[in-house]
């Protein structure tokens, strides 16, 4: 690793933003920076070594990030969300077994073996895609589909942290009592973490501190939050557990406790500017789409498992839920990737199985994002309503505004 590959890196992570500049349009950032990681990559021009172990450590940070900023997108403390979860328990269960089902029938048609890896990917939602598209859609505030916006919303938080804990059970099943037992001691210190941070806050020492830091520019809060994660991360790695739990179960922890808002803007600078996009530039670069031309089944792999997730998910229509919601609910992008990552380090994934499992979490994106519209366009024919999307080139406030928890 170079500053001048370094400064490529950063150069073509800009197509993240590139790409997604149409806010209607609803396309993930990271769909971009796949994108240039695959084109400079193993498939494409082969300038990034994705092996080099410098890159390698540097993208395993930003997947720390990536999770931890996904749990503390889970709104924990919003007090509106519990009077939904019954109904967003029922339908992330019911979605969960109707995917044992699917995810076992499409490892049987392509003979994969990866029935249990591929039900969790097809009932995993994604809350840090889902909640900023409701939020930028204008869909979460008073409405005729308010009800329904947040039995989602619970459904999608509850289906995103417990898929995020089978993961590492169900991808490496011949190790999976090793994989329980570290999953355990991540959670139970993420646990301790989430009391010791409720003790300062409650007792007001947190709040002392923080206009301190503020005061002085010391960056307190972001320094703890990412000793914490790191620390977690060290845990994780020693009991054989991928950071994508230790990162995760961190981020709970904050969102159950209170993020401020500044440390969500702080997280969002250091994320989004910088690790975020390294890891998603070296996650396209260790995909080898090439190994589509020697195995072209492995679309039909790819497209089956989007189109799984999205019909399982459809299935809530029985109870109750619109169709355009049950189609948001698919939506996936954490637990793909972490698959992905986990498993290309693992060694046990077949070879194109890989860039198949992207493609499934691509084709749920895309129905997510047609959905959204339809949803926004149906509020807004209500009579009386308005639109609250921001205008093309508006972005009606900066990412982190828009999608941080409150304090």
């Amino acid at each position: 690793m170079t500053f001048g590959l370094l400064a490529l890196i950063i150069v073509l992570g800009l197509a993240g933003p590139v790409l997604a500049w149409r806010s209607q349009w609803h396309l993930p950032v990271i769909l971009g920076e796949l994108l240039a990681g695959i084109l400079f990559g193993t498939t494409g021009f082969g300038v990034l070594n994705p092996a080099d172990p410098t890159f390698t450590f540097l993208a395993n940070v930003g997947f720390a990030v990536v999770m931890f900023v996904a749990g503390t997108h889970v709104p924990m403390r919003d007090a509106t969300i519990r009077t939904a979860l019954g109904k967003g328990a029922l339908r992330a269960v019911l979605v969960g077994l109707l995917a044992v089902i699917a995810g076992q029938a499409v490892a049987v048609i392509f003979d994969t073996g990866h029935g249990a890896l591929y039900a969790v990917l097809i009932a995993s939602s994604s809350a840090a895609l889902v909640l900023p598209i409701l939020d930028s859609q204008g869909l979460t505030g008073p409405g005729p589909f308010q009800k329904s916006v947040l039995e989602l919303t619970a459904q999608v938080a509850i289906a995103d942290a417990a898929c995020v804990v089978a993961l590492p059970l169900v991808i490496d099943p011949a190790n999976a009592g090793r994989a329980a037992i570290g999953a355990v001691a991540v959670s139970a210190a993420a646990a301790a973490a989430y009391f010791v941070l409720r003790y300062l806050s409650a007792s007001g020492i947190r709040r002392r501190y923080h206009k301190i830091s503020e005061q002085r520019q010391f960056a307190l809060e972001l320094r703890v939050s990412l000793a914490l994660l790191f620390a977690l991360c060290a845990l994780a790695t020693s009991t054989h557990v991928s950071v994508m739990l230790a990162g995760f179960a961190l981020g709970l922890a904050v969102a159950a406790v209170g993020e401020p808002r500044r440390v969500a803007k702080q997280l969002f600078a250091l994320g989004d500017g910088f690790l975020t996009p390294m890891f998603f530039v070296w996650l396209g670069a260790r995909l080898n789409l090439r190994e589509f031309d020697q195995h072209p089944w492995l679309i039909l792999l790819g497209l089956a498992l989007g189109g799984a997730a999205v019909l399982t998910h459809i299935a809530m229509r029985l109870t109750g839920q619109p169709i355009i919601f049950g189609t948001m609910a698919a939506a996936q992008i954490g637990v793909p990737v972490a698959a992905v990552t986990v498993g290309t380090q693992l060694h046990v994934l077949k070879p194109g199985e890989p860039a198949a499992l992207m493609l499934g979490a691509l084709v749920s994106v895309a129905a997510t994002a047609v959905a959204a519209n339809r949803a926004a366009v149906r509020q807004i024919a209500q009579p009386g309503s308005q639109d609250p999307r921001p205008a093309d080139g508006d972005s009606g406030g900066s990412p982190d505004q828009k999608s941080s928890p409150a304090p």
